[in-house]
């Protein structure tokens, strides 16, 4: 640009001329607009139940996630999670899974303005057409179970969506036991999404053979790239590929790394390995990790879509990563849900009566 232009064009110019970085953050933004992040995984449900007050809708200071960051990140839809720290089991893990539930929906009712329950992918983007993030209860702990495919019916009953399967007898290093199948097979009737971030290789590989929905990774990186437990080999994310799986990147230095770059780097592994339909993003904000410091809260994405089109990402592919990957893994949930309830009763099987 000439120096004449310079001077006519003004103040405008040169915040073009020095920031070069403009470009590509003001593109994400446009993006991001049209096609909003679905992130796979909040913790905001047991820091809340915490806290003896907070205002998600002005900012709560003690907390990653608030309303106004999740705008400014332009998320649309965000799963929130049911975890539950190790050692609860049986009673009290169905009890305190049972309790999140209940705080879950308290805080979208709270908030009318800014969060909307969803369940399906047209709740969800009806949720978004009219202005609102659609929460999705889930991930839950197997243990929230209590080893009863009863239970399993009574929380989707409640709005259930997903299901992490690692931390029970029937879903462990060894694998799926046939109850563990079982399981799955009722998750596949009612439309609750199977999670295998943090499962055993054994465990992911059979519940890719039994499962006939999508199945998530909502917290799993590039073993290639970090060795994280949770993080999956080449082989495994490959074979998530071809089952039309979704593996989404988590937002942690611990294991993605401490920088954008270095998350974008998992983003490019995964996208390569099991193909741009099988790569999404998971915030994994207010779960007590540390983040990368462009992404220390939702209010972050646009800096890492921005990095993803300096590195060449073409539009098509982050509209599939931030929004399209989510909604296709949800209709697919759905879609068997209603075949399989079609030939399939509520099974009545017990554990004691499959693993002895």
């Amino acid at each position: 640009m000439s120096g004449e232009a310079v001077a006519v064009l003004g103040a405008d110019a040169y915040t073009l001329v020095s920031d070069p970085d403009s470009e590509p953050l003001e593109r994400a933004h446009a993006i991001l607009a049209a096609h909003p992040v679905a992130d796979g995984y909040t913790g905001l449900p047991w820091v809340l139940r915490h806290l003896p007050w907070y205002d998600l809708e002005l900012g709560e200071s003690s907390v990653d996630t608030d309303l106004p960051r999740l705008r400014d990140g332009h998320v649309g839809a965000l799963l929130w999670s049911l975890h539950l720290p190790e050692g609860l089991t049986g009673d009290r893990a169905v009890g305190a899974t049972l309790e999140q539930l209940d705080l879950v929906k308290s805080v979208a009712r709270a908030y009318p303005e800014g969060l909307r329950l969803a369940g399906t992918a047209g709740q969800v983007a009806d949720a978004r057409n009219h202005g609102r993030i659609a929460v999705l209860l889930g991930p839950a702990t197997a243990a929230a179970l209590g080893d009863s495919l009863g239970i399993l019916r009574s929380l989707h009953a409640l709005g259930l969506r997903a299901l992490t399967l690692s931390g029970a007898s029937w879903a462990s290093g060894a694998g799926l036991t046939r109850f563990g199948e079982e399981v799955v097979r009722e998750m596949n009737r009612l439309g609750v999404v199977a999670d295998v971030s943090g499962a055993s290789e054994d465990t992911v590989r059979r519940v890719f053979a039994v499962s006939k929905a999508p199945v998530l990774c909502t917290r799993s990186a590039a073993r290639a790239l970090r060795p994280h437990p949770a993080n999956l080999p080449d082989e495994l994310l490959a074979e998530l590929g071809a089952a039309k799986g979704l593996c989404m990147v988590p937002m942690t230095a611990e294991q993605t790394g401490p920088t954008v770059r270095d998350v974008a780097d998992h983003l490019d592994h995964v996208r390569a390995v099991a193909g741009p339909g099988s790569v999404g993003l998971s915030g994994t904000y207010d779960a007590g990790t540390a983040h990368p410091r462009e992404l220390r809260d939702p209010s972050g994405y646009p800096h890492l879509v921005a990095e993803l089109l300096r590195r060449g990402w073409p539009e098509s592919d982050i509209a599939l990563l931030t929004w399209g990957n989510v909604q296709r893994v949800l209709r697919g949930a759905d879609f068997t849900a209603r075949a399989a309830q079609l030939r399939r009763e509520p099974s009545t099987a017990r554990i004691s009566d499959l693993d002895g």
